[in-house]
């Protein structure tokens, strides 16, 4: 265990100040640059500090090899910390300002790239997908398939809607799993290993859906095909537009496509859990595309982006904040309204398919889950609570009801220690039953 974790354990004020003193100096200057504390976020200190000793421990038990951690509420930031490495190899600390691959955590920033372009009237809920992306006009939809996974298909019954490709019920595979003909097409034709987004658009049009749309939830390469509409519809590259509308005014300076050369240590590795060594072992980079320092990579908008606690941060506070921070305007409250509310038909939950309920309680609206129904979900958070995560692990809730989110930032792909904790939950009931009265 580390010093800090001890000290933490048995001097929690004496804890709080030193947090208070080194975040200040090493923050940026941009909110959230000074840790207002517990009481002033509206928790109890000891609830604050038992949060901060349970997310310590979960990096000294080795189930990742760092984490940062950030919870505000009402504006007020009650923690932010960090513990552990980037890299085990380099012994290189986690630090504040670390950044991550935020893989699916990309997705809520291109729903907000659309909805911006919805305010200004280029695109409608209703509208087919076709009318923006011709090439999408004329898929088939799969049926059945055999043993040898050839599959029958069929026309479409109707072609999916904007709304069904922001929620992930139009119908497209993606390939991150599924032993059936249109995922491994997605991972034979290497769709997500695209040059750029029109090869992308290319090569998913020669697939057919994986069901009518509408009629059921698949996690997808719809926010991919998103971006490639807000490049279509814009004029400008994705990662232009998110620049201009998003990043600059919101000060992420952090946030893109690329990492800078000199960013490199600051860049943190992802390590899983090696059984025969009975260690983390940091990842080998991947060879199958451009890595994160090649400017030729595909501007994903369903897994592309870099970014810092900071400034993701920065980008949560703005949709508490109805689509407004420190002056800048990037949406509108309605807006931000329709992102979290649920737009699944009725009789679909979040994973629910023709064979299958889903998960109670939950559902999805402009790429976010949505929990519309706690009791259901078996979730402490409040109706309307809206999250995602990254394939790295990386995660954020923000619970509307009380004006509070957290963000948790690891990399982590794998195989985990036999074990490990839950840091999801974990954080999640510390941070409820913290809640001042």
């Amino acid at each position: 265990m580390s010093i800090k974790y001890y000290t933490k354990l048995l001097l929690p004020t004496l804890a709080t100040i030193l947090l208070a003193l080194s975040f200040s100096a090493t923050a940026d200057d941009a909110w959230p640059s000074q840790a207002a504390g517990a009481q002033a976020a509206g928790f109890t200190e000891q609830g604050i500090n038992r949060l901060d000793v349970a997310m310590e421990k979960i990096v000294n038990d080795n189930d990742v090899a760092g984490m940062v951690w950030l919870l505000a509420k009402d504006g007020e930031v009650a923690t932010f910390d960090t513990e552990g490495y980037n890299s085990l190899e380099t012994q290189t600390a986690m630090e504040m300002d670390s950044l991550f691959r935020i893989y699916s955590m990309t997705k809520p920033v291109t729903g907000v790239a659309l909805m911006i372009l919805h305010e200004r009237g280029l695109w409608k809920f209703d509208d087919p997908i076709s009318k923006y992306v011709p090439e999408l006009a004329d898929l088939r939809v799969m049926t059945s398939y055999d043993d040898e996974c050839n599959a029958t298909t069929v026309p479409m019954n109707r072609e999916p809607t904007m709304r069904e490709l922001l929620n992930h019920s139009a119908g497209f595979g993606y390939g991150l799993s599924g032993d059936d003909p249109v995922n491994n097409a997605f991972r034979e034709t290497e769709v997500l290993a695209s040059a750029d987004l029109d090869q992308l658009i290319d090569r998913v049009k020669e697939i057919p859906l994986l069901f009518q749309p509408g009629e059921q939830w698949s996690y997808s390469v719809a926010v991919d095909i998103q971006g490639y509409i807000v490049q279509q519809i814009s004029g400008r590259k994705f990662g232009d537009f998110l620049q201009d509308e998003i990043f600059q005014p919101l000060a992420m300076g952090d946030t893109g496509f690329l990492v800078k050369e000199e960013d490199r240590e600051r860049f943190a590795q992802v390590h899983y859990w090696d059984e025969e060594r009975n260690r983390l072992v940091q990842q080998a980079p991947r060879t199958d595309r451009y890595g994160y320092f090649n400017a030729d990579r595909i501007e994903s908008g369903g897994s592309g982006l870099v970014s810092s606690t900071h400034d993701y941060a920065r980008f949560l506070q703005m949709l508490p904040n109805e689509g407004e921070l420190d002056g800048q305007r990037i949406i509108t409250p309605e807006s931000v309204r329709i992102m979290r509310t649920n737009s699944l038909r009725d009789e679909l939950n979040l994973r629910g398919t023709a064979t299958r309920p889903g998960q109670p309680g939950l559902g999805f609206g402009v790429d976010f889950a949505v929990i519309y129904d706690p009791v259901a979900a078996q979730s402490p958070q409040g109706a309307g609570t809206y999250y995602w995560s990254g394939a790295a692990g990386t995660w954020f809730w923000v619970d509307p009801t009380q004006d509070m989110f957290l963000i948790g930032m690891i990399q982590a792909r794998g195989p985990r220690r036999p074990g490990t904790a839950n840091m999801r939950n974990v954080a999640r009931d510390i941070i409820y039953d913290s809640l001042a009265d």
